[in-house]
C-alpha cells in the first residue's frame, strides 16, 4: 500500500501525527480523490482546482501546486498500483489557530461498479441554497453524510439521496445525482450548496457532444419519483444506474447508457494526451 506523508513515503503505509492534528480532532481539513486509468490521472487539474478552493475556504495554506502535483506522479509511478483505483489526497490542519496542514495521499482500490438502490435521507445540514463560508467545499467532515449511508443501509439500501427539509433533491452522500424525464437530463445545480463534483461536470461536457439536454435547476423529490431513469455520477462508480428508489423501480435506460458510453469515452480522450 502507496502512503506518503508531507513527501516522504511511509514503506508500511502507517504513519505518526499528532494528537493535536485538527483533522484528527475536529475534521478539520479537505480532501480529493482522483481516478486513474492505466497510470493516468482523469481531471487532475480539476481535482486540484477544488482542492485549492476548498483549502480556502478552510484558510489552510497548502503546498505549492508543483509539489502536490509532483506527489500524485510519484504514486501513479508505482509499479504495484491495483486497477481500479484512485488516489486520495487527505489535507488536515496541523494545530489550532494555524494555517500549516499535514497532507496524507495513499493509493485506493476501487470495487467493481454497480447499478445503486437508494432511499430518501432528509439532510439538514446541507445549506440548500444558503449562502455560508464552506458551501461547495469538500471537507473532511463527512460525518453527517456517512450517517445518512448507514441510514440507507440499515434500510435494505445500498445509499441515500438527500434532500433538504422541503424535500428538494440534493446529492447523494458520495455522488452526484441525475435522472430523466422525456429524454432530458435533470440534476440538482450547484447554487444549492452541492459538492461541484468533477464526474457530474464531464458527464454533463459529454452531454452536450451528444446533443443530450441537461437542465440544472432546483426540484422537488416528487418529480425525480416520476422520472424514467436515475443515475448517479461519482469517481468511484463513473456513471451508474440507480434502479430503486425507496422501492419504486427504474429500469437502466438508454440516456443513462449513452452518457456512461459518452463519458468513458470522454475519459479515454482526455487520458490519452
Amino acid at each position: 500500500m502507496f502512503v506518503m506523508v508531507d513527501g516522504h513515503v511511509s514503506n508500511d503505509g502507517t504513519f505518526v501525527t499528532s494528537y493535536a492534528d485538527q483533522g484528527l480532532q475536529r475534521g478539520d481539513g479537505c480532501f480529493e480523490f482522483v481516478r486513474l486509468y492505466g497510470g493516468r490521472y482523469f481531471a487532475l487539474d480539476d481535482h486540484l482546482d477544488r482542492l485549492e478552493r476548498s483549502a480556502a475556504s478552510l484558510q489552510l495554506r497548502l503546498p505549492e501546486r508543483r509539489t502536490l502535483e509532483e506527489w500524485f506522479a510519484m504514486a501513479a509511478g508505482q509499479h504495484d498500483v491495483p486497477e481500479p483505483c484512485g488516489v486520495r489526497l487527505v489535507v488536515s490542519r496541523r494545530a489550532p489557530d494555524t494555517d500549516q496542514v499535514r497532507c496524507v495521499l495513499g493509493v485506493d482500490s476501487l470495487p467493481p461498479a454497480r447499478q445503486w438502490t437508494m432511499t430518501l435521507v432528509t439532510a439538514p445540514w446541507q445549506p440548500a441554497g444558503e449562502a455560508w463560508e464552506l458551501a461547495g467545499a469538500k471537507t473532511l467532515s463527512y460525518a453527517p453524510n456517512m450517517a445518512a449511508a448507514r441510514v440507507a443501509t440499515d434500510r435494505g439500501f445500498d445509499d441515500a439521496i438527500l434532500v433538504d427539509r422541503a424535500g428538494v433533491v440534493l446529492e447523494a452522500p458520495r455522488a452526484a445525482i441525475a435522472w430523466v424525464i422525456a429524454g432530458v437530463v435533470e440534476t440538482p445545480s450547484l447554487d444549492l450548496g452541492i459538492l461541484d463534483s468533477i464526474t457530474r461536470r464531464h458527464v454533463i461536457l459529454a452531454a452536450q457532444e451528444e446533443s443530450i439536454t441537461v437542465v440544472e435547476g432546483t426540484f422537488h423529490a416528487d418529480r425525480m419519483l416520476t422520472a424514467d431513469e436515475v443515475m448517479g455520477m461519482s469517481t468511484a462508480k463513473e456513471v451508474a444506474p440507480v434502479v430503486e428508489i425507496d422501492h419504486a423501480r427504474y429500469p437502466p435506460g438508454e440516456v443513462t447508457k449513452a452518457l456512461a458510453e459518452a463519458f468513458r469515452s470522454r475519459v479515454n480522450r482526455l487520458t490519452a494526451t
